[in-house]
């Protein structure tokens, strides 16, 4: 299964070197799977998954010499794990992350000695970048060891620190906020999470900075596609809002006003989430339309691109709190307009770029309003071309790091 944070930061650090700063991109607990060249080859895991969960687990497991420690990093043992593995879920790892919040004094911490000894091998660096605010336990112990500013990119924290369990989550949010205390620049993708964030954290508003997700653009082109076609690319989940795109495209199919319509769903499909997908196929079968409906996971990048190249109109309507959306840039790349809740990042977005259309996060609202731009081809086209118009000029991953680096002054 893809990350979109994993996409985000190879992409990232590929466009930083491009641009001429030296850029170091250390994977943590898994090897990266991304659909472009991986930029943390050479670099070896630390808090390799097997290994974190053992400390939690085995006090004796600690205790152990580095080098047997390290043979349960091996990238092969660890792609293995993660392919018979659940995604992580918040109701099963609250103490797990409460002991990585603690850094130095939780049961990782010669995960966190072991990283630290590894970078002090490499040039120093100027700035340290946290991938999200859940490693914020790192900081401290990095930002001394090392003497550098550390910097972190806030995004989709806060729905996973929501759903841990009672007797975990006001800890959790509280060693949040005591470590976030201490970092120099907090780099968020959208005002949304900005705000939210500052709320829910006190964080200062001096050392925030909005710096927009960006993409790679190579491949894409606008779509052309065949048939009137209702697009999904995402995490197959009902965080991402599928079992509701399902329903929508029911009652767009019960309406009868397009009867040619077909759903095409695509992206990240692990063990955790194939018995819901599997629901929604019975549900489909149900109502008679299994064969209007096309089921695409974990495509690589060109068939990703080829994906989108096949649309009419795109949505995933998530409504957990999406503090960006990279598959909307996705989208609009490909000149596709997107149908979107009125929730979280996506007012913000679609605001931004003009490529698409709000609606209220219900079956008959959001399938009034796909329905509109099916049934009127000129104002989809209209908006999908505004849209990719701005992708290009805004939102490239060149752009995103030109942003990052004026961010970080």
């Amino acid at each position: 299964m893809y990350c979109g944070n994993c996409f985000r930061d190879n992409a990232l650090a590929a466009a930083l070197r491009k641009l001429g700063h030296e850029t170091l991109l250390v994977p943590l607990y898994l090897p990266l799977r991304v659909d472009e060249p991986d930029q943390s080859t050479g670099a070896p895991i630390f808090y390799g998954g097997i290994s974190v969960f053992l400390d939690q687990k085995f006090p004796w497991f600690r205790r152990l010499p580095n080098w047997v420690r390290r043979l349960f990093a091996s990238p092969t043992l660890l792609r293995w794990a993660a392919g018979k593995a659940a995604s992580t879920r918040p109701e099963d790892s609250g103490d797990l992350l409460i002991s990585m919040l603690r850094g130095e004094e939780g049961n990782q911490a010669s995960e966190l000695e072991e990283l630290l000894e590894w970078l002090k091998t490499q040039p120093k660096p100027d700035v340290i970048c946290l991938s999200n605010a859940l490693l914020s336990g790192l900081a401290r112990r990095l930002r001394i060891g090392l003497g550098a500013k550390v910097a972190v990119m806030l995004q989709g924290e806060e729905p996973f620190l929501d759903s841990l369990p009672d007797n975990c989550r006001r800890q959790a949010w509280n060693l949040v906020a005591e470590r976030v205390r201490e970092l120099d620049w907090f780099i968020v993708p959208s005002r949304y999470v900005a705000t939210r964030m500052t709320e829910r954290l006190g964080l200062p508003q001096e050392r925030i900075r909005v710096v927009h997700n960006g993409i790679n653009l190579d491949g894409y082109q606008p779509a052309s596609p065949l048939q009137s076609t209702l697009g999904y690319f995402a995490r197959m989940c009902p965080d991402k809002g599928l079992d509701l795109l399902v329903d929508v495209f029911i009652e767009l199919k019960r309406r009868g006003k397009i009867p040619n319509l077909r759903l095409k769903v695509g992206g990240g499909c692990g063990p955790s989430d194939e018995p819901f997908v599997k629901k929604l196929q019975s549900r489909l079968i149900s109502a008679g339309l299994l064969n209007d409906v096309e089921f695409h996971p974990n495509l690589d990048r060109a068939a990703k691109i080829q994906f989108y190249g096949s649309l009419s109109v795109f949505s995933v309507p998530a409504l957990y709190g999406e503090a960006f959306g990279l598959y909307i840039l996705e989208a609009l790349a490909a000149a596709v307009p997107v149908v979107q809740p009125d929730v979280a990042a996506f007012p913000e977005l679609i605001q931004t770029t003009g490529g698409g259309l709000l609606a209220k996060p219900t079956v008959p609202s959001m399938a009034d309003a796909i329905e509109e731009l099916l049934l009127n081809p000129n104002k989809a086209r209209i908006l999908g071309e505004t849209g990719r118009k701005a992708v290009l000029e805004a939102f490239s991953i060149e752009q995103m790091a030109k942003n990052f680096v004026a961010a970080l002054k």
